[in-house]
């Protein structure tokens, strides 16, 4: 049977745990806020851009670019956006899942993948797969550095640009509420119609001042440049969501585990004393035989 000394041992490393999960979530909770509001002041503008990239492929364009293209898909490119921080729940595994599940739909048919990494999490994991990586940035923060990213973006865009590689997604969490944030796997390049919002069928063309390849240039890896930064954004403020529910998880249980303990170190402390008072009760019964 487990000693008193044990069990008391036991409670007291749970009630230490249980006060620092407590601090951990407190602490996500405030950072959560912030990147929250972080993340939603981004959205207006990813959305705008997003519109009018979309007008933008809908017209008839008399500038081809390259983002438009559909090629014959040879080699795919990545972007993966994870945390550099543990104690998450399973918000980077269920990405990682759907990630690695799409590399070994494409090795399939023998077309390999090139990655961009955002994050420790995704360097530990896919250095250990054996993955090609072009870039990797680690230790964002809570408000990255968007120059600072800009350098790894533009690695895989001109790999693009150079028929190297085919076709680019990215993968990140997307944060819906505090309580609902699920990985999505998006393709960036080519640009389609089936990638944009509010598809029509009309034709229009613009006029473009001063001409139409340094536009359209410039406005294209402004969108793509945005839609990583809100990703980014995005998996930032899952990131302390998560957390924050599985700091909340881990004190919850520790409030449990304890309760559980202080059950059994009073079983055992009414054992002991049932015991002792049997010893005593004979101890006295062989003095008055004797």
């Amino acid at each position: 049977m487990t000693s008193i000394k044990e069990i008391k041992d036991q409670i007291s490393s749970v009630i230490n745990t249980k006060k620092i999960t407590k601090a951990m979530e407190m602490v996500a909770v405030s950072k959560m806020r912030k990147t929250e509001e972080r993340m939603k002041s981004g959205r207006p503008y990813a959305e705008i851009i997003r519109k009018v990239i979309d007008h933008v492929v809908q017209g008839s364009l008399e500038y081809k670019h390259s983002y438009l293209e559909n090629r014959d898909i040879k080699r795919i490119g990545i972007i993966i956006i994870s945390t550099d921080r543990g104690l998450c729940g399973s918000l980077n595994t269920n990405l990682f899942k759907q990630v690695l599940f799409k590399i070994q739909k494409f090795a399939k048919i023998n077309i390999p993948c090139d990655l961009i990494l955002f994050g420790l999490k995704s360097l530990s994991v896919f250095k250990a797969c054996g993955s090609n990586i072009l870039s990797q940035v680690t230790h964002l923060g809570e408000n990255p550095n968007v120059l600072e990213l800009i350098k790894s973006v533009k690695i895989i865009l001109e790999e693009y640009q150079r028929q190297h590689i085919d076709k680019i997604f990215i993968a990140y969490n997307k944060f819906y509420n505090k309580m609902l944030q699920q990985p999505k796997i998006i393709q960036l390049l080519p640009l389609s119609r089936i990638n944009l919002q509010n598809v029509s069928s009309k034709k229009w063309d613009y006029l473009y001042e001063p001409e139409s390849k340094l536009i359209l240039d410039t406005l294209f890896n402004r969108y793509i440049e945005s839609q990583v930064y809100q990703s980014i954004l995005e998996n930032i403020a899952s990131e302390q969501a998560a957390r924050m529910i599985a700091m909340k998880t881990a004190t919850d249980n520790s409030a449990n585990r304890i309760k559980e303990l202080q059950l059994v170190y009073n079983k055992v402390r009414q054992a002991n004393i049932t015991q002792e008072l049997t010893e005593i009760v004979a101890g006295a019964s062989a003095v008055s035989i004797d």
